[in-house]
């Protein structure tokens, strides 16, 4: 038996690679760039690789202000500024990813963060950048895929329920 590109198989076959592609971009998306923001913040740790936890109000710490006064220094943000966005964005947005709601907002925004890192902070680290910006690229074009809330909430929102 034969397997075509236009054989029941074969579209379920990629269908399922298409949906593992998007889920493993939201994923791996989601866990870089929380783990990054965890590193700008105290008071509450939530570590999914080392699975640790501590509870308590999250603040931005010190040295991730000193860190975006010297070694980031973005043009035209306080470093105040720049390291609160950061922090914000770096967990506000992974948890949009890994829901799957507003997936593109959430993948285009990490996306322009990848850029500005890549611009204003390590221009040397492009090829991991370029994975980053591959992963939101696909993000972008695709959505959240099957496995997300915004599919979920499509497709409640097409039956009126």
């Amino acid at each position: 038996m034969s397997v075509t590109s236009t054989s029941p198989a074969w579209r379920t076959a990629r269908r399922t690679a298409d949906e593992a592609i998007g889920l493993l971009a939201r994923i791996g998306l989601a866990f870089t760039f929380w783990l990054s923001g965890q590193t700008k913040i105290e008071g509450l740790v939530l570590d999914p690789l080392g699975l640790h936890a501590q509870w308590g109000w999250p603040r931005l710490s010190d040295s991730a202000v000193e860190l975006f006064r010297s070694e980031y220094a973005l043009p035209l943000l306080p470093p105040e500024w720049a390291a609160l966005l950061a922090a914000t964005a770096e967990h506000a947005l992974p948890l949009l990813l890994l829901l799957g709601l507003g997936t593109r907002f959430a993948a285009l925004g990490l996306l322009g963060m990848t850029l500005v890192i890549e611009v204003f902070v390590y221009p040397l680290a492009f090829p991991t950048h370029a994975l980053w910006a591959v992963a939101a690229l696909v993000l972008v074009v695709h959505g959240g895929g099957r496995w997300s809330l915004d599919r979920l909430l499509r497709e409640r929102a097409r039956t009126g329920a």
